[in-house]
């Protein structure tokens, strides 16, 4: 008779392997092709099949939850991870019957979600999340910064430009949004010919607002982003007890220190 240990090493062993972890993907983006085709006009037997394959799909990952539940040494920690918890939510949530409910809509959205379970099984989209959400603190200031940028020049705007077209310059609101095309380079050169016709220097308003919306704050962004990703990786591989480099000068000094004491000449007295 198999012992618990020996099945909770078997399922261990399983949930690590990376044939079944790729495996675990391609339902992962079968199932969201499958969402996609519901969206379409089908015929009702081929809506049927797809009904089918979902409820194929949700025992699937409900198998796969198991499999690492058990394969997790100490069970309780498995839901400490809040990877798992979502995991779990989305699975559970998925098996409840509410097709034809009025909480349809919510079974749909939650079928959805289920792509997002690609992030919890690829550690490197886990990193790239996480990254991401410790660098919005510091994205905060940015966009709290972009903010007065977009006010002013949306001001300048409305106060010269209102009157060549009031559709796009009308209020500080519109004007904003004018300019959030503009920074995305979405036909802002007709824009900017367009107030040109009665501001022959209006294209300063233009470049300068590009600038440093486009480039320096993007750049800046981008900027934080990568830095807070390097140090999530730097992180990781300290958890993993690779050794950083601060680690490794000092391992080699030691090592050229007991070089030097080696190599020098031994007095008579020694």
């Amino acid at each position: 008779m198999i012992s618990n240990d020996t099945l909770q090493s078997r399922f261990n062993q399983l949930r690590t392997n990376k044939a079944f972890e790729l495996f675990v993907v391609g339902i992962i983006i079968f199932s969201a092709l499958v969402i996609g085709a519901k969206t379409y006009d089908i015929p009702p037997l081929i809506s049927n099949a797809i009904v089918i394959t979902d409820w194929f799909i949700t025992i699937f990952f409900l198998v796969e939850i198991t499999i690492r539940f058990l394969g997790e040494p100490r069970k309780r920690d498995f839901f400490k991870s809040g990877w798992n918890i979502f995991d779990t939510t989305i699975v559970v949530v998925s098996l409840i019957p509410i097709e034809d409910s009025e909480l349809a809509l919510v079974g749909r959205l939650v079928r959805v979600f289920r792509v997002l379970r690609m992030v919890s099984i690829i550690p490197e989209l886990r990193t790239l999340l996480i990254s991401l959400l410790k660098a919005l603190p510091q994205l905060g200031y940015v966009a709290l910064m972009m903010f007065i940028i977009f006010y002013i020049y949306a001001a300048i705007g409305s106060m010269f430009f209102a009157s060549v077209n009031e559709e796009l310059w009308g209020d500080i609101a519109i004007s904003m949004l004018t300019l959030f095309r503009i920074m995305t380079f979405e036909d802002w050169t007709d824009v900017m010919y367009e107030t040109m016709t009665d501001y022959p220097f209006s294209w300063v308003f233009y470049v300068t607002f590009i600038f440093l919306s486009a480039f320096a704050f993007l750049n800046m962004i981008i900027g934080i982003v990568v830095n807070v990703l390097d140090e999530q990786h730097r992180k990781e591989r300290q958890e993993e007890g690779e050794p950083t480099l601060r680690e490794l000068q000092n391992e080699l000094r030691e090592l050229k220190d007991l070089v030097r004491q080696s190599s020098r000449p031994r007095t008579p007295q020694e």
